[in-house]
């Protein structure tokens, strides 16, 4: 190990802050996670307080929201892996067979802009175009004789915007990576099929598709581990009174309950109970990834 780092220390030197920045914000807080079976006291700070057991993890699960916060993060947090991994992949493949050079770079930039957009102003923008009162859509859509359109507030459109919106943001950047495997496909392949009289369908299905299936699968795995992360900064901003019933969900309840009330144990062991789910799935997944398909990340 010494002779390792005494030729190769430059390489040891160049992920040294990489594996300082993990260790400051990634592990060293995990020594926090004992607040979850411990009843917070301000004076002792992390290292102390009554040792409570599952007393917060109980009091989550028969707190009488706790299948409604369930099911709202299941159906923002699946919706969105479902469309937003099936998206990337289909932009991926149409910007694959655009002709041209310079007409390839535009529609990839164009797409993958709206990444760099702000949370803040992309819900800014939902608000100027879906206000009931002077949004664009409302009012474009009242000439057709289709009125009281609340599609901020109400509770059964939020999942279908929130959705639609973070598909918009994130789908063109996303498509880097699977465009990224369909460059590395030899050309020869795409010459012989055409030589063949293969259509564009056909050679998406059986070139195209095929090489993309190893990235497909390890993003796949990647996303299962945030399965039940619905994102708290979005959700957190287009929640309103009227649409609670459908937006609340177990990252924006843990921190009002968290920081707004105060109660540290009780949001610690919420998050915890998230994470342990999360990371269920991780594991799961790549097990199943590793028999069925033959890929995994360990």
């Amino acid at each position: 190990m010494s002779r390792h780092l005494r030729t190769r220390w430059q390489l040891w030197l160049m992920v040294a802050p990489a594996v300082a920045v993990t260790l400051v914000f990634a592990y060293f807080p995990m020594y926090g996670i004992q607040l979850a079976f411990r009843e917070f006291d301000f004076t002792a700070g992390l290292t102390g307080g009554e040792w409570v057991g599952m007393k917060y993890f109980n009091q989550f699960f028969t707190s009488p929201l706790f299948w409604d916060l369930m099911r709202n993060t299941v159906a923002i947090s699946l919706t969105t892996l479902v469309v937003g991994f099936i998206a990337p992949i289909v932009l991926a493949l149409a910007v694959n067979q655009v002709v041209g050079l310079r007409r390839k770079r535009f529609t990839q930039t164009a797409t993958y802009l709206p990444h760099f957009i702000s949370i803040v102003v992309v819900v800014g923008m939902l608000q100027v175009f879906l206000s009931p009162t002077t949004g664009v859509i409302p009012n474009f859509l009242s000439f057709f004789g289709v009125t009281d359109t609340n599609y901020l507030g109400d509770p059964d459109a939020f999942v279908p915007v929130y959705v639609i919106s973070e598909v918009w943001q994130h789908c063109g950047w996303n498509s880097i990576i699977y465009l990224a495997a369909l460059s590395s496909i030899d050309t020869h392949l795409y010459e012989a099929a055409r030589v063949d009289g293969a259509s564009r369908p056909q050679i998406i299905r059986h070139i195209d598709l095929p090489a993309l299936i190893p990235t497909m699968v390890v993003l796949f795995i990647l996303n299962m581990g945030g399965v039940l992360n619905a994102g708290f900064e979005k959700v957190f901003l287009m929640q309103n009174p009227l649409n609670l019933s459908a937006s609340e969900v177990i990252s924006t309840y843990a921190y009002k309950i968290g920081i707004l009330q105060s109660q540290f144990s009780y949001a610690t062991a919420i998050g915890l109970f998230n994470t342990v789910i999360n990371f269920a799935f991780l594991v799961l997944t790549n097990q199943l990834a590793k028999k069925f398909a033959n890929t995994s990340l360990w």
